[in-house]
């Protein structure tokens, strides 16, 4: 059994970054992904460099493990065929507006008719009991949203400033897959199927402020938003004589063990530093400390000495270096993968590791409309029916 989804059959409407990769993680535990795109293809096909059209390196790192079926459900016919797919699928996963959906007679009510068992996962930006509900949302909007730009601009001088990562989208994208998941496992103990709803601004949110509502979280608020730990501007690499290093001297032994070797025990006993209640009163000041203690050894000798007193310590690297890591190598986390029309490419390997079921790489990821016709097939469609569909524009296959 190639993972532990095995021989779920997932209906993929979703495009952009959030639900392709809620079913990238579906795909790379085994579920049977069918991603359905427009006549022009997901838009991720175009992001990045290529070395052919609608083959970009985004697009190839959010789709592997999935085949694509391209109908134009705009088309009667085209929307007719899918619903006919889905009376045999598991799940529709959508990244729609639901009124989107709802104009095209694929709305949670109707889609349970064809199917009752199918679980209906909607990803997309705002709940839709609230005002925001019909309106478009991206990661950079959602960032906005939660106040995330804020958070990281109490540690650039006050100035809002985006994470420089989908951090958004793949955070709620990564939330789809778990409730997905959830309510498979929930239809495998009822039998019934249901609609589930995955807002993007709340989800987030949820995210965000278990670290940032802080002192708000009393009424009234004792103190200020904002894991001052987190929001300080002096948390980041430590520079040391001939490099960077990621440290964290968080707990109690820790910083006991760290004041010592620093040269500066004394501090040790300090009523602002002896407990994280007081460092974390005073944690600007004890990360100036470091930041100014790093820079008077290697990296080298600062990893051996930390690493011998037990306390949390890294190189820093960049994505380039990465690919090279020690450890990363050692676990075989990057690969190699003889795309058959983009050639060689290097691969990003799949994060966990089981001692039955184990995922794997089944497909490469693929050609707009590659698999079309073998995908009808597998859904009820006769070689002749599927070639009609073809023929009426309905539905389109790979160059």
């Amino acid at each position: 059994m190639p993972g532990p989804l095995a021989d779920v059959k997932v209906i993929d409407l979703t495009s952009n970054f959030m639900g392709p990769y809620g079913s990238l993680l579906l795909a790379d535990l085994g579920a049977d992904i069918c991603k359905v795109e427009a006549p022009g293809g997901d838009t991720t096909r175009g992001v990045g460099p290529a070395r052919n059209p609608g083959m970009s390196v985004i697009f190839l790192h959010l789709n592997r493990n999935k085949r694509s079926i391209v109908l134009d459900l705009k088309n009667p016919a085209g929307l007719a065929a899918l619903k006919k797919m889905l009376q045999s699928a598991d799940v529709l996963l959508h990244s729609f507006r639901p009124r989107t959906l709802a104009r095209l007679g694929l709305s949670f009510d109707e889609v349970h008719k064809l199917n009752p068992r199918l679980v209906y996962c909607g990803c997309f930006g705002f709940g839709q009991d609230g005002p925001y509900a019909d309106r478009p949302a991206y990661d950079d909007l959602i960032q906005a949203s939660v106040g995330m730009p804020v958070v990281q601009g109490r540690r650039n001088n006050g100035e809002p400033v985006y994470v420089a990562s989908a951090i958004a989208d793949r955070i709620v994208g990564m939330a789809t897959a778990n409730a997905v998941t959830a309510a498979l496992y929930y239809r495998e103990r009822s039998g019934h199927g249901q609609c589930v709803e995955v807002p993007m601004f709340e989800t987030f949110s949820h995210f965000v402020m278990g670290d940032h509502m802080y002192g708000l979280t009393f009424d009234p608020p004792i103190g200020d938003w904002g894991y001052v730990r987190m929001t300080s501007p002096d948390r980041r690499p430590y520079r040391t004589k001939d490099g960077y290093l990621g440290v964290n001297v968080y707990n109690d032994k820790h910083w006991h063990r760290f004041f010592h070797l620093s040269g500066h025990p004394e501090m040790a006993e300090d009523p602002r530093y002896a407990t994280i209640y007081g460092r974390t009163q005073h944690i600007d000041e004890l990360y100036r400390f470091l930041g100014k203690v790093f820079e008077t050894r290697t990296s080298d000798e600062w990893e051996r000495l930390l690493t011998e007193a037990d306390i949390p310590v890294i190189r820093m690297n960049t994505p380039e270096t990465l690919l090279s890591d020690p450890h990363m190598q050692a676990v075989g986390f990057f690969g190699m993968q003889d795309h058959p029309s983009e050639g060689r490419l290097r691969t990003i390997g799949l994060p966990q590791s089981w001692s039955e079921s184990k995922p794997e790489l089944r497909h490469h990821s693929p050609r707009l409309g590659e698999n079309t016709m073998e995908l009808l097939g597998e859904y009820g469609f006769s070689e002749d029916e599927a070639a009609g569909l073809v023929a009426s524009g309905a539905a389109r296959t790979a160059d």
